[in-house]
């Protein structure tokens, strides 16, 4: 008299839930990261609280767009080569961003930026920088 192994009894239902939980999570981290950034464009923040590191990178936002007050530029960072924990929240990063055309100039690292949107892309011609509210030039 033999039994069926519990992995053929119960092996699909765990895997099919196991994907449901994770696509569930995928989902709901791409719709924190843009209530987030339709925030911060909206009203220029607060930019806290905000999503994790790891909850950005998991909804597919990989660049995170930074404004310097000083030289008017927008820059992209991408979000999986920062050296910090997955569980660091986005608006932590702030303090750690600067701009290196304000540092060159005054020959210390300067610091002016604001954080400005989660982007899936670089920016580039086809994709410009995002504006933060309307009127915006």
């Amino acid at each position: 008299m033999g039994t069926r192994s519990r992995e053929s009894i119960y092996g699909s239902s765990v895997r099919a839930s196991a994907e449901r939980a994770r696509e569930a999570r995928r989902v709901a981290d791409r719709l924190a990261c843009e209530a987030w950034t339709k925030r911060m464009l909206g009203f220029r923040g607060p930019a806290q609280p905000s999503p994790t590191l790891g909850d950005a990178l998991n909804a597919g936002y990989g660049y995170l767009e930074v404004k310097c007050l000083g030289c008017q530029t927008h820059q992209t960072v991408a979000l999986d080569i920062v050296r910090r924990p997955k569980a660091t929240p986005i608006h932590e990063l702030e303090r750690y961003m600067r701009c290196s055309d304000c540092s060159q100039v005054r020959r210390y690292p300067y610091k002016r930026s604001h954080l400005v949107a989660l982007r899936t892309t670089k920016i580039t011609a086809s994709d410009p920088p995002s504006t933060w509210w309307p009127g915006e030039r």
